[in-house]
């Protein structure tokens, strides 16, 4: 081989990638692509943080009184067709649905009811510390009850995510919801449920206990990769906290997202006239008013009980069934018996983290509509096509 060809295979090997390699990671979380230009002092292109209101994915939202003591913020969506009754995971709210439900209402005739839970959200009870199973499932049939009252109650789907999921799972076995026609479980498995409930409180005291402002918060769902869909983040973080108030605010020790110091992560360039340094330590010494809604390192009395025998419920419910997961290693002994004999659909999305609808709110929105237009429980809207089949 002359000298010429050799130099010619070069560059053309060079031009290409190995085979081998990973993917790159998604944009916006550790380690993955940069978000625009760099600027001088290897800071990068600031991103928009910035809340996002209800109003832009929601129609209404109502608080609905069960009792004069327990009252529960509802975010609804539609007036035809099957009602697709949320149930949130432990920490989040109500608007952790709302991306996917402003999708998949588009794409088939269905109405949208999304409840914060007890001691979640904007939701007002007597006992904000009784997160027990048989609590949680008996305040979704009032809160069913108290929205149709006497009337006929439509059909209602249930879709739960995590602790919702299992709450979906044990108010179906206990009929709690007379006219319900389909259930869907999002990434709560039993055996791993339980598994990861061994690390669980050490995950909680790794998060900051407290944040400086709501964009702060949002930046570091994003950039920890909790929620990797930003959108998704700008409103459901909003739910997942309460603003502090007078000596509460000094109680606790000023946080700011250390993650934002790391090389992997994308740093956002200062104010005019100020250095990145100066910025940092300006954010440490600033108050810091916003601290998670929910305690979930005092619920752990309740976690086992709200996956324990899971499997086996969900596998009763004698109505139609989806799991979602994000990965099939997530399936325990029941549930891959269960899904061999065709006792329930399953649907795997790639590319999630554990809440798989707000990290892919459109590939849920896609088989969600599916299952409603499989089992006919609805029509479809413009020429929406089913995306994939489940297994």
């Amino acid at each position: 081989m002359s000298g010429l060809q050799k130099q010619m295979q070069k560059r053309n090997l060079g031009s290409r990638l190995p085979s081998g390699l990973p993917p790159m990671p998604p944009s916006g979380v550790p380690g993955g692509r940069r978000h625009g230009p760099a600027v001088g002092g290897g800071l990068r292109r600031k991103r928009d943080f910035t809340p996002t209101p209800w109003q832009e994915y929601f129609e209404t939202c109502e608080d609905v009184k069960v009792d004069e003591c327990n009252i529960f913020r509802v975010y609804k969506s539609g007036s035809e067709g099957p009602v697709l009754l949320f149930l949130h995971g432990g920490g989040h709210s109500g608007l952790s649905w709302a991306v996917l439900s402003s999708i998949v209402s588009k794409l088939v005739k269905c109405r949208i009811v999304a409840i914060d839970l007890r001691g979640h959200g904007d939701t007002k009870t007597a006992n904000e510390e009784d997160l027990s199973a048989e609590t949680l499932s008996s305040d979704i049939g009032n809160v069913i009850s108290s929205l149709y009252g006497d009337e006929a109650a439509p059909p209602i789907i249930m879709v739960g995510h995590s602790m919702g999921g299992a709450i979906a799972i044990h108010a179906g076995v206990k009929n709690l919801i007379p006219s319900l026609i389909g259930l869907i479980v999002i990434d709560v498995v039993e055996g791993t449920a339980l598994d990861a409930l061994q690390s669980m409180q050490s995950f909680l005291r790794g998060r900051p206990k407290q944040f400086k402002s709501l964009e702060y918060a949002i930046e570091w769902a994003v950039k920890s990769g909790q929620i990797r869909n930003i959108e998704s983040a700008k409103v459901s973080m909003i739910g997942q906290l309460k603003r502090l108030q007078g000596l509460e605010a000094l109680s606790l020790e000023s946080c700011t997202p250390s993650f934002s110091a790391h090389e992997d992560v994308i740093r956002e360039e200062p104010d005019e006239g100020q250095s990145a340094d100066s910025t940092n330590s300006q954010e440490i010494e600033s108050s810091v008013p916003y601290t998670w809604r929910v305690n979930l390192s005092k619920t752990e009395k309740f976690w086992k009980g709200w996956f324990q025998g899971m499997s086996n419920l969900f596998l009763s419910n004698i109505v139609p069934k989806m799991l979602v997961l994000a990965g099939v290693d997530r399936l325990d002994r029941d549930l891959t018996i269960g899904q061999m004999q065709g006792k329930f659909q399953m649907q795997v999305l790639p590319q999630c983290g554990h809440a798989v609808h707000e990290d892919q709110p459109k590939m849920v929105a896609d088989a969600l509509a599916t299952f409603m237009l499989r089992h006919r429980f609805t029509e479809a809207l413009s020429d929406f096509e089913r995306p994939f089949p489940s297994c």
